[in-house]
Parts: C-alpha cells; structure tokens; sequence
C-alpha cells in the first residue's frame, strides 16, 4: 500500500475517523493503540501477509530481551551480567539474522561463485525481500541496546511495544525511530490539536508534492539514461546524476514527510529525517541533514562502539571507513552499494585531513568574501554527492564502468531535451526550500505558518502542478532496502 495511493487515502480516513473516535472511550487509549496495531499489521500485510510472521518474530524477541535483560540488571552481579549480554546476542542474532538470511544471503552465495569460479546455483534462494526490514530490525534492535545501557527501562504493555515496532507510518521507510522518544508517546494518552493536526496535513501534502510531481516525473528522465545496456552520452549521464540526485531526495525525503504528517495527525511526532541536505557545505554537514535517522543510528550504534574519534587517528579513519561501509551494505546486496559506502568513507577522512587547512582561511569569512566562499562550498559539496549517486544508482559494476568512461571520454553532445524537463520539475522544489530555510531561520516552521493571504495561492499553485503535471505512481525507492 503506497502513500501516493487511494487506497492509502482510504484506509487512512478510517483509521483517523476511528482513531479519535477512540478518545471518548473510558479505556481510549488502549483502544486507541489496539486499533493502531491492527491497521498496522493491516498495512504491512497488504504487501504479502507471509511478512507478518517476521515482524512477529522481531517483536516477541525483542519484548522478552527487554524484559529479562531489565531484569537481570536489577539483580546485580557478574552473573546477571552475564544474563543482560546473553539476552543481547539473543536480539541481535534473531534481527540480523532475519536482515541477512533475506537480504545478504543470495548476494554472499553470488560473490563467492565469481571468486572462485564455481558453480553454487543449488544454494541460491528464491525469496522475496520483506519491505521495510532493514527500518524495523534496526529500530527493535536500539530498544534492546538502550536497555542494556541503562539509557531506558523496557515495557511491560506487549501491545504498546508491537505498536512502537510496526506503526505504520514509519515502518515502511523510517524515519528509525528510538524506543526513549517514540514509546513514550504511546504510552501516555494522546489529545487532539488543531494546530499539529493543520502541519500534518501541510507535511502530508508538501510529501506528496515531492513524490508526485518532482521524484516520479524526474524517475522517467532517470530511467532513461540509466537503462540496462544503454550507451548515452557525456551531457546525458550529467543530466541523469543531477536528476537522480533530486529523484532520490524527493521520493525519500517525501515520504518521511508524509510519515511525519500522518504521525502528526494521531498526535504523535516523528523525528525529522531530512534537512535541506543539499546545502550542506562538507561531508560532515550533509549527513547531519541526510537520512538523519539513519546517520545518527549508525553513529551511536556502530561508530562510538566502535572507539569514535578516542583512540587516535588511525583508528579513527578506520571507523570512519568502516561505518560507511556498513551503511553502504544496509542498502542493499550490490557491490556498488559497497562503492557507495567506501567513497564517503573516503570523502569523510579527506575532509577530516583538510579540516585544519579549512578552517584556517579566514580572509574568505564575513561579508561578500564569506558569502561567495559559502555558496562555493555548497556548489561543490553537491557535486561531491552527485558522484556519489552515479555509484548508487548504476544497475552493476559494468554500467558503472561504461558510464564513468562515457562521462570522462566526452562523449556526443548536449541534449536540451534532457535539461529542460530536469529544470522544470526541480524548479518549484527550488523556489520553495529556499523561502522555507528562510522562514525557519526566521523560527517559522516553512509554510504551515505563514499568513493565510500567502499560503493559500502557494498551496493552489502547488496543487495545480500536483494534480495535471504528476508523473505516473511510482513506488518509493526505499522500500527496496
């Protein structure tokens, strides 16, 4: 069941009709979460019903760890100690283990046919990848680490925790949401406000907007240029990598915001996932505004354990690249993903090595110097990421190999065919970030709280080009991962 869908727009009315219709109850709240969890395993059946037994599976572990892993901690002592580790294996092993039988397996038996030339087709498997089971392994995953760090007590309410596990909104495409911010929130008793119900519905529309009318429209001039035995020129490749760039944040990011305005809806808040990531001026900055949810996972979760910036510089370069390498591998089985993860890893030390250099250029700070320098930055810092989307998006090793020397070769010559439709869809989107980081560097929330008088012909003029210039209902790209 896709967010751009009617039967989306259907199932959610029912559920919000009912849901604060559920208020009024003597026992509202468990009502209310009950039927969440419901809906929730409702949407998530609808892609495949078989799916159901693995978030099942995700939760009832999850659950029980929490509680004996709790406690064992109140018990004290190096045996109980014993215990918390024992039920934290237990939770790690049961989600990574669903993660990489479905997601990793094939693509293990696949690397090891073309090192050593055999032939391992019997151990192939033909499964299905279960949509959004790297966002809830992950999310499951923080609930039990974060009670083993002291950092929160577990839940004793299995309705509330499953719900926390598979509301749907988030369970799809994230945001990853932490156990210490988001079961809170289903725990205490919800109360209707017009005004956070008035930004879900402009969250809800701006999301659908970026979806529809810029990521499904730019999808076509991207699958064009990325076609599987394609040949296409320098100019074509260009224009590809910049329209992935904008494809690729607007469908995520879009649907984050569609997550957070349904959340929104219901009282709940969800935590922002993007923020303006193409304005970032170095590689440190950008993943503080990309995938956030993701980014700060990784580096609590992986990146700190791991010894951080503590340990000295080479180790610190080592987590660096290893953290990106893993972030790379939790998008998909495809060596280019790896790619992906190893040349961020590399931009990251590069920036960390110039850092010093950097911030020692003090004559191109303040005024027009430092105004020109910062748009350089920004400039330069998206072109950093656009290659990085070439490594992304490429289908394989050998597109990517024909596109990089296609690129590099200069070959053929400009196409406007390309570029005009490209400015034309990432226009609108332009225009309105712009006035939205302005607002909010202001302590306005973007357009959910200018002046009616400005609003309104904003939201008819956006909804014009939503309704006759959408492009076909794509499925958004991250429920592949």
């Amino acid at each position: 069941m896709w967010f751009n869908s009617f039967d989306f727009a259907v199932f959610f009315v029912v559920v919000l009709g009912a849901y604060w219709a559920f208020q009024r109850w003597r026992h509202g709240l468990r009502a209310q979460n009950l039927m969440l969890l419901a809906a929730s395993y409702f949407f998530y059946g609808y892609w495949d019903y078989r799916f159901l037994s693995l978030i099942a599976i995700s939760t009832i572990v999850d659950y029980v760890a929490g509680l004996r892993i709790q406690r064992a901690a109140d018990e004290g002592g190096e045996t109980a100690h014993r215990r918390m580790r024992l039920w934290l294996v237990a939770s790690m092993c049961t989600n990574l283990g669903l993660l990489g039988f479905f997601k990793y397996f094939n693509f293990f038996v696949g690397s090891f046919e073309s090192a050593f030339g055999v032939d391992a087709g019997a151990l192939h498997l033909n499964i299905v990848l279960p949509v959004g089971i790297s966002f809830y392994t992950f999310q499951t995953m923080s609930y039990t680490i974060d009670i083993y760090r002291g950092l929160m007590k577990p839940t004793r309410r299995f309705v509330d925790f499953a719900l926390f596990v598979a509301f749907f909104p988030q369970l799809v495409a994230g945001p990853i949401e932490r156990a210490t911010a988001l079961l809170p929130q289903i725990l205490e008793r919800r109360r209707f406000s017009r005004p956070q119900f008035g930004q879900g519905l402009h969250l809800i529309f701006w999301g659908l907007f970026k979806k529809v009318f810029v990521a499904d429209n730019l999808a076509r001039i991207v699958d064009q240029v990325f076609v599987e035995g394609g040949d296409p020129t320098s100019f074509a490749i260009l224009c590809g990598v910049y329209a992935f760039a904008f494809q690729i944040y607007c469908d995520f990011s879009g649907y984050s915001d569609i997550a957070r305005g349904c959340a929104k809806c219901m009282g709940i808040e969800l935590r922002l996932n993007f923020n303006c990531p193409y304005v970032a001026t170095n590689p440190r900055d950008f993943w503080g505004r990309w995938h956030m949810s993701l980014s700060t996972w990784l580096r609590d979760y992986l990146y700190i354990p791991l010894g951080g910036n503590r340990h000295g510089t080479a180790r610190l370069y080592r987590n660096l690249a290893l953290t990106m390498v893993l972030g790379g591998l939790w998008h998909g089985a495809k060596w280019t993903f790896v790619l992906w993860g190893i040349y961020h890893g590399t931009v990251l030390i590069i920036h960390r090595l110039l850092e010093p250099t950097l911030k020692g250029i003090r004559v191109l700070q303040g005024g027009v110097p430092g105004l020109a320098w910062h748009v350089v930055r920004v400039v330069f810092m998206f072109h950093i990421v656009c290659v990085s989307w070439l490594l992304f998006r490429a289908t394989g090793l050998g597109q990517l190999y024909i596109m990089t020397g296609n690129f590099l070769g200069l070959t053929g010559p400009a196409d406007l065919a390309l570029l005009l439709p490209l400015l034309k869809f990432i226009g609108p989107l332009i225009l309105v970030e712009v006035i939205q980081t302005a607002l909010e560097r202001r302590g306005a929330d973007g357009l959910a709280r200018v002046s009616v008088w400005i609003k309104c012909p904003a939201y008819a003029v956006l909804f014009y080009l939503f309704a006759f210039y959408g492009g076909a209902a794509e499925s958004f790209i991250y429920f592949q991962f």
